[in-house]
């Protein structure tokens, strides 16, 4: 039998996202600590194999995906590295997420390239960027106090959020992606 898995108890649904690769022990005990003294927080953390034990996390190495699919659903707001998998499935579903990058300089991972991605993705409305666990514990803060899902930017553009998606997940899984439409000029606050 399979193990179920649900968030404790609490009225805010936190889902914690370590990755399948490594686990991520800053942003765990970041996490934890928040959580800590949020008693209204129930944080369910998928930690990869990590062998800390997190007092105020429900944690789990890792989850299947149909599991891992309603964990995201039902959560009110994401933590996680800054991967593009992640950063994805929350965009689409419109959950704001917090994101704190692995750091090659923390032996978290072998180069920073979820640091650019974390500065590239910063734009999208649903994504605040937190390096260090006093970011992460004020974004957090200001995400429970308002309780606001933000919408995707461009909202208008429905259409175009969603090819730029299914383009996204075809290059990532499929390799074989749509083609997007040609654009001249970066769009608005994107930097190169």
């Amino acid at each position: 039998m399979t193990e179920v898995i649900r968030y404790p108890s609490g009225s805010l649904r936190v889902f914690a996202i370590a990755g399948t690769q490594l686990p991520f022990p800053r942003l765990m005990m970041a996490l934890n600590d928040w959580a800590a003294r949020r008693c209204d927080a129930a944080v369910l953390a998928q930690t990869g194999r990590d062998h800390a034990r997190y007092s105020h996390l429900s944690a789990v190495d890792f989850i299947d995906q149909r599991r891992f699919d309603a964990c995201l659903a039902e959560a009110d707001l994401v933590v996680a590295h800054a991967g593009m998998g992640t950063i994805l499935s929350c965009a689409e579903l419109g959950k704001p997420l917090v994101v704190m990058p692995r750091l090659a300089s923390q032996a978290e991972h072998r180069n920073d390239h979820q640091a650019d991605t974390a500065r590239r993705m910063a734009h999208l409305s649903n994504v605040t960027v937190a390096g260090d666990a006093p970011a992460l514990a004020a974004a957090l803060d200001r995400l429970a106090e308002t309780r606001a899902i933000p919408a995707l930017r461009d909202r208008g553009n429905e259409t175009a959020a969603q090819e730029l998606i299914l383009a996204l997940r075809g290059f990532i899984w499929d390799r074989e992606a749509p083609a997007l439409p040609v654009r001249t000029g970066w769009p608005r606050g994107a930097r190169a």
